[in-house]
């Protein structure tokens, strides 16, 4: 490109914003033309139970094993099941309002494509792009737990046994975990091989992980003592503030329900099995979830659980089953693994579906003629997150997770009210705008009330009546009527269950740590001048070629 042309497109910048940022793409649209772009079709192999499979496996490895230990010893104490339940509450909800847009419009896409046809092309490359970085971050975190569960099956337990720590980087940096890496490099190559084949590979691994589950919760429960739920200090030791910010990040266990939606077009009957995919593996996983953080909790005191691979550590030290150690390591790898397997193969089908948005190279939505499978960008993602694996200490990745994940799935349930009411609808986009506005800030209100002494309870008590108030005027205002062939799934109860979402969002949310804020504002920024510097740029180019193109096509039908 002419330095000229680069000049006039920097002009044009404020134009072409205003002519892209807001535009939306319709369902067919995103179906078709948007699709035709990676080339060859990914292959429609998967069944609803493939779907469930994927959406187990890509959960129970990443959430347990990492964060149960570190959340119960030092944030919500042996209620820390509590904080699942919660956690899990608000990933049900979220399910559902996924459930409905992935039935709507069953592309990779998932979040992207949602938000991008309901609320515009910089919203949607803007959720996008957090939950892909939220992927890669949380990938990273899982992976570097794969090493310390895997020396712990080999009997070793001091932390970095297996790592390479090299003098003169940054703490925190200079523990190399090649491990970590190579188990990220041999999924990658499995990933761009075959979907089907990845998803029966998970299959197996996550038969034997709900084998391995049972096993645990059951001698768990056998050796442990319920007086152990209450030494030293009470079930909740750090109060109903420590639940619920450990609420906030058990939210990192639940990063993989959404990969299921990114299967979507290669379902062979998205419409009936993504519902039970996407809700069903979350309601198994909730469950184990909870069960899981008990055995731990009553097998010894909150105050002695190890934060690296607490599971083997509570056998081998307080059970005294050198051998159970073993076994609970060797489990807790395989489950990684599977977690792995996932999440990987759905953040590569989000950079694609962004790809053939044109909001990043288009290299990236190239699918394999002969494997079906969205190659560069698998291959892409997979050295990105072995390089943040390779370098990044656990706890520093640990701390800015959450996030990205919160904010995508506020934006999902927001969109799938004004899709509901207005795209879908008959209702005026400005009711509902100001219903999400106020039901936003009420539950901001609510969220940061209890950070504040003395208005807590009050303050709680009145922008909690105010959000149930805000929402049952909208339901008894708001029409019902829908335009358009019915959909065979749809969730019950509208708008409750999407504005409880909401609700619940934005508060856990309001109890991460700063670093989540201090990466989130960064990461953000970078997605900002990404889009201004490249995205837009590409957008408004490639609809000009379109336009013409069309126009000479139809000139060429004429003349004949």
């Amino acid at each position: 490109m002419a330095l000229r042309d680069v000049l006039l497109s920097i002009a044009q910048t404020p134009h072409r914003l205003r002519r892209r940022a807001l535009v939306t793409w319709t369902p067919a649209q995103e179906l078709n033309e948007v699709r035709d772009r990676s080339g060859p079709r990914m292959k429609r192999r998967l069944e609803w139970y493939d779907l469930v499979g994927l959406g187990v496996g890509g959960m129970l490895g990443a959430g347990v094993f990492v964060t149960t230990g570190r959340v119960a010893r030092d944030t919500a104490g042996p209620a820390v099941f509590v904080s699942y339940v919660i956690a899990s509450v608000s990933a049900l909800l979220s399910s559902l309002c996924y459930a409905e847009f992935s039935v709507r419009v069953p592309v990779a896409g998932g979040a992207f494509s949602y938000l991008r046809v309901t609320f515009g092309e910089f919203v949607g490359f803007f959720g996008g792009a957090n939950i892909l970085m939220e992927y890669v971050l949380s990938n990273a975190a899982v992976a570097r737990s794969f090493t310390d569960y895997l020396a712990s099956t080999f009997g070793v337990t001091e932390h970095n046994a297996w790592r390479i720590v090299v003098d003169g980087i940054a703490d925190g940096y200079n523990a190399l975990d090649v491990p970590a890496v190579a188990l990220i490099l041999l999924i990658t190559v499995c990933l761009c091989y075959s979907t089907k084949e990845s998803s029966m590979l998970n299959m197996v691994l996550t038969v034997f992980h709900l084998l391995f589950f049972a096993f645990i919760i059951a001698t768990g429960l056998w050796n442990g003592s319920a007086r152990n739920l209450v030494r030293p200090d009470g079930l909740a030791p750090y109060g109903v503030r420590g639940v619920l910010d450990g609420a906030a990040i058990v939210y990192f266990s639940y990063i993989g329900y959404d990969s299921a939606c990114t299967m979507a077009e290669e379902i062979r009957d998205p419409s009936r099995a993504l519902p039970v995919g996407i809700a069903g593996s979350v309601l198994v996983v909730s469950a184990l979830y909870c069960l899981m953080s008990v055995a731990l909790c009553v097998m010894l005191p909150y105050t002695e659980i190890s934060e690296a691979a607490p599971f083997s550590s509570a056998f081998r030290e307080k059970v005294g089953w050198r051998w159970a150690s073993s076994v609970v390591g060797a489990g807790a790898s395989m489950g990684i693994v599977a977690s792995l397997l996932v999440a990987m193969l759905g953040q590569a089908r989000y950079l694609c579906v962004i790809s053939r948005a044109r909001l990043v190279p288009l290299w990236f939505a190239k699918v394999h003629p002969s494997t079906g499978t969205p190659m560069n960008a698998t291959i892409f993602l997979g050295f990105c997150t072995a390089s943040l694996a390779l370098f990044t200490e656990l706890q520093i990745v640990f701390e800015m997770i959450s996030i990205g994940t919160l904010l995508v799935f506020y934006l999902v349930a927001n969109a799938l009210i004004y899709h509901r009411y207005v795209k879908i609808g008959t209702n005026r986009p400005l009711h509902v705008l100001l219903f999400l506005l106020l039901l936003t800030l009420s539950s901001l209100g609510f969220s940061l009330s209890r950070k504040i002494d003395g208005w807590c309870r009050w303050g709680m008590t009145l922008f909690g009546a105010i959000s149930i108030a805000i929402t049952t005027i909208f339901h008894c205002t708001a029409r019902q009527d829908i335009t358009g062939p019915p959909l065979e799934w749809s969730v019950p109860l509208m708008p409750w269950p999407a504005a409880a979402s909401v609700f619940l969002n934005v508060f856990l949310i309001t109890t991460l740590k700063m670093r989540s804020y201090q990466r989130f504002g960064i990461w953000s920024l970078v997605i900002i001048v990404f889009y201004v510097c490249y995205g837009v740029h590409s957008t408004y180019s490639a609809e000009e070629n379109e336009i013409v193109n069309a126009m000479i096509h139809h000139a060429n039908l004429d003349i004949s």
